[in-house]
């Protein structure tokens, strides 16, 4: 069924896997000393920069900084979203992976939202049937195979994107895997039949219905594990429509998927971008001309969930478009639905092709080379946007520039508070010739109060899954949490009443510290992986995953509940000796109430108790 993936079978599927085999079976690996080093699989380099530790079971690179667990990896080098890699990594030991009932789709990275084999295996088998059903009627049609060829397709290529044929018929798909009414229902909710009208008089059983496609070459849309999810079908002549999808199903959800992004992974090697076309011809034959970085989505405008699927695998994403009016239009659309996902370490680009020419045809013409270096070209998001809206307002008079203004207002509005939104105002206040601080004050006019208030509102009032707080650099609260990741049974060496007292404190970082400390006292773990992995659906994952990459700070473990112990115990001083002093300024000035009173002679006590002030 379908549902969040237990914490107790992820730390237990973490204890259980080997971060050396896993990497190994991708990565050369060299022994050196207790750890494993190699050439970096995410960047080039000549000489080793990355190793991989067995007792952490956790991989680092020198050079360009990733790093993670076995999970992590699996989702960085294969692509693949965290409930797909747990399943990936879980099929590896022999475990099936459990599912709490009652838990929301897409709830955490754990829960991911994938359906559970249960209810969806059956949907897959299906399609996968009927996937090869297509690419052998491809095989034994000459007049589908001429087309494909004359296409520019090669027989690799057409293996590797399984590219099939449906027939000029009705009723091919349904006479070969719709015998039963069961039958039937399935080919329907798998979206490869139709159901006729029943005021038509077509009858009952198989005649109430007919094939999806037909006389169509057929793109299997497939996720990033390979299972086919839908089809897209292209006709071979000149009927309408020229492109046919899939209906939405309990597997296909159009403005979810891209199309290409599954032989995108089996690519194996860096991926750094992804370049985002609009047709499924588009993917295959720049594919096949090396260019193995190229998506596509279905038929329908890039969508919010689109680009956000993207940038969790890249941080740079260049759409390409026709040059034609439609192309542009197509181009500005995508920029608007860009513009929430647009932030500091992410990149948005915009490539135009000449005019008459798509990718397909463009690729076909002067090969992947240089077509590559026309990315090179590609206009950033913000100069894109300037010279669109310089399109429409004359910033050489005041009058065009107040429009320009009003053009980019609502624009602005849809991109998320922080650096990316000041630089890109920076660059709109030189387009027009305005110093960027009164440009701000131009925009601020026209807003609401609510509107301003809402944008100065803290981040967790915007968004309640917010860090409270950033953990510190360097602080004692952060060199604890650093010692509790590389080394968790140390959380042992704190005592109860210390983590009471912990509790109490108001500082940068303590929240997580005392999170760590809990967590690991009710379910202790061995390695630095296991305790990092209870964190990937958390926003601190990222700076907890920074620190875990640091240098250990002591030698073993008996060092570090030594270190830790002290940390702690210095910290609960330090609150213990700014509470005293806030109590002493006060009873200066003014009397203390009893509660108070007797606060600061405790406070003297344990004061004294640790060595006095």
């Amino acid at each position: 069924m379908a549902g969040r993936i237990p914490q107790a079978f992820i730390d237990e599927l973490i204890a259980r896997a080997d971060v050396v085999e896993i990497i190994g079976s991708r990565v050369p690996l060299k022994r050196a000393g207790r750890e494993y080093k190699a050439c970096c699989p995410f960047h080039d380099e000549k000489t080793p920069s990355f190793w991989v530790s067995p007792d952490k079971q956790f991989y680092h690179c020198f050079g360009c900084g990733a790093h993670g667990t076995a999970l992590g990896f699996l989702m960085e080098y294969d692509r693949l979203p965290f409930p797909e890699a747990v399943e990936d990594l879980a099929a590896r030991l022999g475990l099936s992976v459990p599912r709490e009932s009652g838990a929301a789709p897409g709830s955490s990275p754990a829960g991911g939202g994938a359906a559970g084999a249960d209810d969806t295996a059956p949907l897959y088998e299906l399609l996968a049937k009927v996937a090869d059903f297509y690419c052998s009627l491809l095989q034994r049609s000459e007049r589908a195979s001429a087309y494909a060829a004359q296409r520019g397709l090669t027989p690799a290529t057409i293996e590797l994107f399984r590219i099939g044929y449906a027939s000029d018929s009705w009723n091919d798909v349904l006479r070969r895997f719709g015998e039963r009414e069961s039958d039937r229902r399935a080919l329907l909710a798998a979206g490869l039949i139709i159901e006729r009208e029943r005021s038509s008089g077509s009858g009952s059983g198989s005649d109430a219905y007919y094939d999806r496609f037909r006389d169509r070459l057929m793109f299997p849309i497939r996720d990033t594990r390979g299972r086919v999810l839908a089809f897209g079908g292209r006709v071979l002549g000149s009927a309408e429509p020229k492109y046919l999808n899939s209906p939405e199903t309990a597997l296909f959800h159009k403005g979810k998927e891209l199309y290409g992004l599954y032989e995108t992974r089996l690519a194996r090697r860096p991926l750094k971008r992804l370049l985002l076309v609009e047709g499924y011809m588009d993917v295959v034959r720049l594919h096949q001309a090396g260019v193995t970085d190229a998506v596509a989505t279905l038929g329908t405008a890039t969508t919010p969930e689109h680009l956000r699927r993207a940038f969790r695998l890249v941080s740079e994403v260049v759409f390409c478009f026709d040059g034609d009016r439609a192309g542009r239009a197509a181009a500005w659309r995508a920029l608007q639905q860009a513009l929430p996902e647009a932030r500091e370490g992410r990149e948005l680009r915009f490539l135009f092709l000449p005019d008459a020419e798509d990718p397909d045809s463009l690729v076909g013409r002067e090969g992947g080379e240089r077509f590559t270096a026309r990315l090179d070209t590609a206009l950033p998001l913000s100069e894109y946007l300037v010279a669109q809206l310089g399109e429409q307002a004359d910033v050489s008079h005041a009058d065009g520039k107040a429009h320009f203004v009003a053009l980019v207002r609502p624009l602005l509005e849809k991109i998320t508070p922080g650096v990316y939104r000041e630089l890109l105002l920076d660059r709109i206040a030189a387009a027009i010739g305005l110093p960027a601080e009164r440009l701000q004050l131009w925009l601020a006019a026209a807003e609401t109060p609510g509107a301003t208030a809402a944008r100065a509102a803290p981040a967790t009032a915007r968004n309640p899954r917010a860090p409270a707080r950033q953990l510190g650099r360097g602080s004692l609260t952060t060199q604890a949490i650093t010692l509790l990741l590389h080394f968790p049974p140390a959380a042992a060496a704190v005592e109860p009443q210390q983590r009471l007292q912990l509790a109490r404190l108001n500082q940068p970082g303590v929240a997580v510290l005392l999170a760590l400390l809990e967590q690991l006292a009710a379910s202790p773990a061995a390695t630095m992986a296991q305790t990092l992995e209870r964190w990937r659906d958390r926003p601190e994952y990222r700076r907890l995953s920074e620190l875990a990459a640091s240098e250990p700070l002591v030698p073993d473990q008996g060092a570090a509940g030594q270190e830790l112990s002290h940390a702690v115990a210095r910290l609960l001083d330090a609150e213990l000796r700014r509470r005293l002093e806030v109590l002493i300024d006060k009873a200066r000035a003014q009397t203390l109430d009893e509660s108070e009173k007797l606060e600061l002679q405790a406070l003297s006590v344990a004061q004294t108790r640790v060595g006095g002030p």
